[in-house]
């Protein structure tokens, strides 16, 4: 009866370490993919970063555009405004 015991019990013990080391691989399995999502999150804080400082440039750029193509404008509305005190109309009429 002993025997049987003890073979019960070396069963049970081992099926309790089988056991135990699917549950170290699930908690190292658990652990890299812990350590994964660190370096995931990282990496995507990063990227927002990038796009947020993308996106101050491009605003920066297109009110710089804005402000080349105001001062364009009104460079040529200062032209426009002198062009009738530059022209000589009597020579224009040619002595009409």
């Amino acid at each position: 009866m002993s025997t049987t015991i003890e073979t019960d019990l070396k069963e049970i013990f081992a099926k309790f370490e089988q056991r135990f080391d699917r549950l170290d691989r699930i908690e190292t399995d658990l652990t890299d993919l812990k350590i994964s999502q660190v370096r995931v999150e990282e990496k995507l804080d990063s990227l927002n970063n990038h796009v947020q400082r993308l996106e101050d440039s491009q605003n920066k750029q297109t009110w710089a555009l804005i402000l080349a193509i105001l001062g364009g404008l009104d460079h040529c509305n200062y032209k426009i405004r002198l062009l009738p005190q530059s022209l000589n109309w009597e020579s224009l009429r040619g002595g009409l």
